[in-house]
């Protein structure tokens, strides 16, 4: 049997939808700006500066640019030609290869775990912003609900010092009584937590001791996920002739945002030394002969273009036949990669002025994951002038981050269940996507429970392990190896147009050779 990715039943439709089944983007502009918004999410922000930072600096960009060229942009492009070509979602495409079709449900499925925990994440982000909305920041001193740990300023406990010509070590209060002074480089201080860490865990999280201690649910944590289920579910209520709309300004006013940051901490004191921490003198070419930095770098560029969760397929299914999928695939790559290293400076100049604030070298107050965005930034931006104002820009920013990766991952799962029949399913729209997200709300509560941050740990740590990189490495077997590679470029030259023998020289070494390898 002679198996084709293309559907059928494309015929132009007598309105403006090119596919009458499944309908299309309202415009080319609703696509990208999606695409731009489900690729870059909140690890650009929280992840990708504090990699560079700890694995070379302004070096770490050699292997960043190479994995993307090598691995990350050959699989967008092929995800992109993929449901562009077939008109069909991540499970459906397996017509082609029934043996194959487990990659597309491996695929739904974990996307299905992240939209639980991700929105979660969301729900941190509600839950600060609207605590951004006091006269003091609640996370700027050691209140009410702090502990004797809790300090604003590191202690010293001990430290070395000069007595009758003699060096002696004694504790900090023998040395105040006697006037003496701490010889640098032998103090020690005391094990302190700041106001912003004491705060994330006693009053946000209200943590408990461990995953088996569950406790109760944390009500003010299960309004916040309600509100951006309400959210998601109103933008999605019209698939993506809704959505298309809204990434207009979730996916364009974080670079808005970003930018104010940057001005903001780029004018204060010790911006400078956070920056050469970042990118600057700190730059260690010798890293790059460690395997790890390679690997970090090839794991970064993998997880934050969002290749092989399913979704780049989706979104791209709704593309009209004969649309540049090429182009768009190089715009949202090089967007995704610029869109960090523009984020690590707006990071970077605000924590060197809180190293600089309070007398600490920055390799001690730079951190990663919910680490950054929820104990060490909000720490820094409490000790600038308007605090609130800083604050809830950041987390306002943080949300929409955090929204529109979370739209194209729940058209991921209405996509999927639509193609079921398309007839049928895309009149039911509304209901489907309000059901979806009610079911994943109730999933999601356990995660807003007093052990809701372990098992948010504990979802990503195997959402975003083996299984996609499984999936990516079956993906391109599949349609390289088994449906063809030459037949494949045949499939996109259809839609994009023919194109010369060097061309394609590139994508088929990266095919059938260099993205297998380095994926495995």
């Amino acid at each position: 049997k002679d198996f084709s990715l293309r559907s059928e039943k494309d015929a132009d439709s007598s309105d403006s939808d090119e596919n009458s089944e499944r309908g299309n983007w309202s415009s080319k502009g609703d696509y990208l700006l999606s695409m731009v918004g489900y690729a870059v999410g909140l690890g650009n922000v929280w992840r990708f500066p504090y990699l560079t930072y700890q694995n070379g600096g302004g070096a770490f960009l050699i292997p960043y640019t190479l994995m993307l060229a090598l691995a990350g942009l050959p699989l967008f492009f092929m995800e992109c030609s993929l449901g562009q070509f077939a008109s069909l979602g991540p499970v459906s495409i397996w017509k082609i290869l029934p043996l194959f079709q487990g990659v597309g449900i491996t695929m739904v499925i974990i996307s299905a775990f992240v939209t639980i925990y991700y929105n979660v994440i969301i729900a941190y982000a509600l839950y600060y912003l609207f605590a951004s909305f006091q006269k003091v920041l609640p996370w700027s001193d050691c209140f009410s609900w702090a502990d004797e740990f809790c300090s604003k300023t590191r202690i010293v406990n001990d430290c070395n010092t000069t007595l009758h010509g003699e060096i002696i070590h004694a504790n900090y209060s023998f040395i105040v009584s006697n006037n003496l002074t701490c010889i640098n480089g032998t103090i020690n201080y005391k094990p302190v937590q700041f106001p912003s860490e004491q705060y994330w865990n006693k009053v946000a999280l209200q943590r408990s001791s461990g995953l088996e201690d569950t406790g109760k649910i944390v009500w003010y944590l299960a309004l916040c996920l309600l509100l951006s289920w309400i959210i998601v579910g109103a933008a999605l209520f019209k698939g993506i002739k809704s959505s298309g709309k809204v990434v207009y300004f979730t996916a364009l006013f974080p670079y808005v945002i970003l930018l104010i940051l940057l001005v903001r901490g780029a004018t204060l004191e010790g911006a400078l030394d956070g920056i050469e921490y970042y990118i600057g003198r700190q730059s260690n070419i010798t890293k790059l002969m460690e395997a790890e930095v390679w690997k970090d770098a090839a794991t970064q560029i993998f997880y934050s273009l969002s290749v092989a969760w399913g979704g780049l397929v989706a979104l791209s299914s709704y593309n009209r036949f004969h649309n540049n999928c090429y182009s768009d695939a190089i715009i949202v790559c090089v967007t995704n990669c610029v869109t960090s290293v523009f984020a690590g400076f707006a990071i970077f100049s605000i924590l060197g002025h809180m190293a600089f604030v309070s007398q600490r070298p920055v390799s001690e107050v730079v951190d990663s994951g919910f680490e950054l965005a929820f104990v060490a930034y909000p720490e820094a931006l409490s000790k600038l002038p308007v605090s609130p104002l800083w604050s809830f820009l950041f987390f306002f920013m943080l949300l929409l981050l955090g929204l529109d990766s979370q739209f194209a991952s729940i058209e991921t799962l209405t996509t999927t269940i639509q193609d079921i029949s398309p007839k049928v399913m895309r009149k039911l729209r509304l209901p489907i996507t309000v059901g979806l997200c009610a079911v994943l709300f109730f999933l999601g509560l356990i995660c807003v429970t007093q052990a809701g941050i372990y098992w948010v740990n504990l979802i990503d740590h195997f959402c975003a392990g083996w299984g996609i990189l499984i999936s990516a490495v079956l993906e391109i077997i599949g349609i390289v190896y088994i449906y063809g590679g030459n037949r494949f470029i045949e499939d996109i030259e259809m839609m994009i147009g023919k194109k010369s023998f060097l061309f394609w020289l590139w994508w088929r070494v990266c095919w059938f050779f260099i993205t297998p390898v380095l994926l495995m």
